[in-house]
């Protein structure tokens, strides 16, 4: 199915006010889940200060979110090709504001950690209903080349107004952090309702795959809970171990559901494809490697140099400020060079930003280490996640843009937790093992040494993905977008007449 602003989507000149108007209530959504990420964690010391949480309550502020997002995202993107884009997003768009909502007004902190994950959940439904409705919207190509990059765009700038926003409102109260989201949730959801295009539910004759979404659903958020418990409860601990072998049993159990459905919760097919498969283990290292540079850094900035939130926010904000002000060029580079070599590029310079700020000390070094990391950063996220959206997304038939979508999204969020817990634990090692050989709480010295391993980490996590997309450079250009869908024999078979004539 084919949204019927698509015929009007042919070229950028011809964009119409309303074609605009969708595409800034996407924006807004993407830009409210990654706002709503980036606050809670300068608010974190506020809130268990007010609320009395000890510090493995608190992780669940986080975590929740996670656990709702990530668990939940295959689902969503099945269900948005299934019951409809539009009313999947509006519905999630409303839940979103109404958690935002109970999350400011709380006063315990199960009723915080509850509405965290609820706002989770329904950013499971927004994230791949949004991209879907951009994917099936703008015709594939330079257009949703464009469109893509704003929306990718529109996330990294709400990240990074949300840890100066955060910096902001938490000296205020922390409680601001959590309402801000609804007005704009509010807003966006009248646009909404007046400007989306309204989309049928796609034929569904195999019926629903329930067994697949239960095995699906389960299999993700034990996974993502086990991952985020494992550093408190330890890795080689009896519970860790446990949970993840019932995760691979219900990821095996999925898997044969799936290859067997009649209409699966993903058909996996779609993972044939190298740029496909490329795409989704390049979202994993990248958002992962980064998401894990962004804690060590905040650590560094406030528990060594003692910036404050507002200082440290503003750290950060040369990368968020690149990545907005590159926007309107990101896309006609894509189009030029194409995404395998736009991706290698943007890990490149993701590297050089780690292997840069492993020059780190306890005497503060912006303009020679702190400045140059956020420039190449900045640089990198303006490259690769755009172009790891629209590497996933083409070629992919339109009753599949969601399951797509839900996918990719699934990818950046597990790799989030998994590499998270682990650059964690790296750091958590060295610093215990540190304090039991002297006996004593380890000096600024020591905790600054701690953190080096994890910065090693993520240089790798990022030299990984940087390998992986090194791989699509041997194909073809014409090959780079060719992914295994439904329309396959479709397309062999206007070849087999071609070839004929």
């Amino acid at each position: 199915m084919t949204s019927p602003l698509t015929a009007v989507s042919a070229s950028p000149e011809r964009w119409t006010p309303r074609l605009w108007g969708t595409l800034l209530v996407l924006c807004a959504a993407m830009f409210l889940d990654a706002l709503d990420v980036s606050m809670v964690g300068v608010a974190l010391p506020s809130i268990g200060s007010e609320l009395n949480l000890g510090t493995s309550t608190l992780q669940w502020v986080v975590s929740g979110y996670i656990l709702g997002y990530g668990g939940l995202l295959l689902l969503g993107g099945r269900a948005a090709d299934l019951l409809g884009r539009r009313r999947v997003f509006l519905i999630a768009l409303a839940v979103f504001a109404l958690a935002s909502l109970l999350g400011g007004f709380v006063d315990s902190g199960p009723l915080l950690i509850a509405s965290r994950f609820i706002k989770g959940l329904s950013a499971a439904f927004t994230a791949p209903a949004g991209l879907s409705i951009i994917t099936t919207t703008f015709a594939e190509g330079p257009v949703r080349n464009r469109a893509l990059t704003i929306y990718t765009t529109c996330a990294a700038t709400g990240f990074s107004m949300g840890l100066v926003l955060s910096g902001l409102l938490t000296e205020v109260s922390w409680r601001l952090t959590m309402l801000l989201p609804a007005p704009i949730a509010v807003l966006a959801l009248i646009a909404g309702v007046k400007l989306i295009p309204r989309s049928a539910r796609e034929k569904n004759k195999g019926g629903y795959d329930v067994p697949g979404a239960i095995t699906g659903t389960a299999a993700m958020l034990l996974l993502v809970f086990t991952v985020v418990e494992a550093p408190e409860a330890g890795w080689a601990s009896a519970r860790t171990l446990l949970s993840f072998l019932v995760a691979a049993v219900l990821l095996t159990a999925f898997i044969r559901i799936e290859l067997r459905a009649a209409s699966p919760l993903i058909r996996l097919g779609v993972l044939r494809s190298g740029p496909q498969l490329r795409a989704q283990l390049g979202a994993m290292t990248f958002f992962g490697g980064y998401v894990s540079f962004q804690f060590l850094a905040t650590q560094y900035f406030q528990s060594l140099l003692g910036w404050s939130a507002l200082q440290t926010a503003l750290a950060f904000l040369p990368a968020g400020a690149l990545v907005a002000l590159s926007s309107t060029k990101v896309g006609s580079v894509i189009d030029r060079f194409g995404t395998p070599r736009v991706i290698a590029v943007g890990f490149v310079l993701l590297v050089a930003s780690y292997v840069l700020f492993l020059r780190i000390s306890l005497t503060p070094a912006y303009a020679s280490v702190v400045l140059p990391s956020m420039i190449l950063l900045g640089f990198a996220c303006a490259l690769v996640f755009p172009s790891l959206n629209i590497q996933a997304t083409n070629g992919v038939h339109d009753d599949e843009q969601g399951m797509v979508s839900g996918l990719l999204n699934t990818s950046i969020q597990v790799g989030g937790a998994i590499f998270l817990a682990v650059v964690t634990a790296v750091v958590t090692a060295s610093s215990h093992d540190e304090g039991t050989t002297t006996g004593t709480p380890p000096s600024p010295q020591a905790v600054l040494d701690s953190f080096r391993p994890g910065l090693i980490v993520v240089t790798s996590i990022a030299v990984a993905g940087l390998l992986i997309t090194l791989t699509g450079l041997r194909t073809r250009r014409t090959q780079e977008t060719v992914v295994v869908t439904k329309s396959a024999p479709q397309a062999a078979e206007r070849e087999s007449l071609a070839a004929r004539d």
